[in-house]
């Protein structure tokens, strides 16, 4: 079977979530001994190129995969992909990202779906922005023979904005994790203070909000030498949460580090006390299971996905009541025993999330 995958957010130099899943996904699956039944092409523009394209190019991936370079410079999937499947369809076709061809695209089309938080913080979202996502989002979901997402609770959020959908067609795949925790070596000293750890994006719908309402309700009452680092760019609400940051009472323990590569995260994570992660939505969640890598007791909110995702290895707190997340915070500080459970539970964890399985069961339902 000839398959092709849509990679150009597999190529892409600086990687957030989706494009790490893409990446992995596709050097996952190359090592899978099934893989090798079938000749698999990666759809990329030359636009997006990158030393991972240049890697491909250089057969790091098995020769039954193939780079094909189709060059366009904007609408890249609607226009230029698509009039190259008018011509020329592989006999499956897989999306990492919710965007399939309208023109024209293979029937035995798999798309996967990560979240639809659009449509449950419509108001985070611009409005043009909005609109083609819940586009793209149900042209997927009614046009894809079969849908794909990263959890329990994106399924269900699916079915409940999208009544319309066959469950029978949405099949979870969870993400993989993968860690290396011996002989990490930074080029910048761990910070030399104990502190509280959220890395991500600073918007409204991670609750960072909620967060420094909480940090302000431990200071007060804990007294504690602790600072709270906050490590990621501003999303939508950003302005306003720096604008919280600089006003708190406690703002000289406060560090808002700005974006951060993946050297700098794995440094904070190393020196970290605890992991919040209280967010308000999250179609999986891969913080808590890198915080649970490197031996953080996680935070995290018993909503969404969280709890799905964190398994026995974090305090499940309601993330609209700051109290409690100050409460949990307090828990783990004063119970050793707890925080060394939290460690062990959070490692036993991660043995579920497998970039081999993820890519074997995507594999799997794309050949089906």
């Amino acid at each position: 079977m000839i398959i092709g995958i849509h990679s150009v957010a597999a190529f892409k130099p600086h990687k957030t979530g989706v494009e790490k899943y893409a990446k992995r996904l596709v050097e996952n699956m190359a090592m899978l001994p099934e893989a090798k039944e079938h000749r698999f092409i990666l759809y990329t523009n030359k636009q997006n190129q990158s030393t991972a394209t240049e890697r491909i190019k250089n057969q790091d991936l098995p020769e039954n995969f193939y780079l094909k370079i189709l060059k366009f410079p904007f609408l890249w999937t609607q226009i230029r992909l698509a009039a190259h499947f008018i011509f020329k369809k592989p006999d499956a076709f897989f999306v990492p990202a919710h965007v399939l061809p309208i023109i024209s695209h293979p029937k035995n089309s798999t798309v996967m779906i990560h979240d639809i938080a659009f449509e449950l913080f419509p108001e985070a979202y611009p409005l043009f922005h909005r609109k083609y996502l819940r586009f793209t989002t149900k042209y997927a979901l009614k046009h894809a023979e079969k849908i794909i997402v990263p959890s329990e609770s994106t399924k269900q959020d699916i079915l409940r904005f999208y009544k319309w959908v066959d469950e029978k067609k949405i099949f979870v795949v969870y993400h993989g994790m993968e860690y290396k925790l011996l002989d990490l070596k930074f080029s910048e000293a761990p910070l030399n203070f104990p502190y509280f750890l959220y890395i991500g994006r600073l918007e409204f719908k991670k609750n960072i909000l909620g967060i420094l309402r909480a940090f302000d309700l431990f200071k007060a009452q804990y007294k504690s030498t602790h600072k709270l680092v906050l490590a990621g760019g501003l999303g939508f609400g950003g302005e306003k949460i720096k604008e919280m940051a600089a006003k708190h009472r406690f703002k000289n323990d406060i560090i808002l580090t700005g974006f951060i590569s993946e050297e700098k995260k794995e440094n904070l994570f190393v020196s970290a006390d605890i992991f919040l992660f209280p967010s308000l939505y999250e179609g999986f969640g891969f913080p808590i299971l890198e915080a649970q890598a490197f031996g953080v007791p996680v935070i995290t909110s018993c909503i969404s996905s969280m709890p799905e995702v964190s398994g026995e290895g974090a305090i499940l707190v309601n993330p609209h009541k700051p109290e409690e997340i100050k409460d949990a915070i307090i828990r783990i500080l004063i119970d050793e025993s707890l925080r060394k459970n939290l460690i062990v539970k959070g490692r036993e964890n991660l043995k579920i999330f497998s970039w081999q399985n993820c890519a074997r069961e995507t594999l799997r339902i794309i050949t089906d």
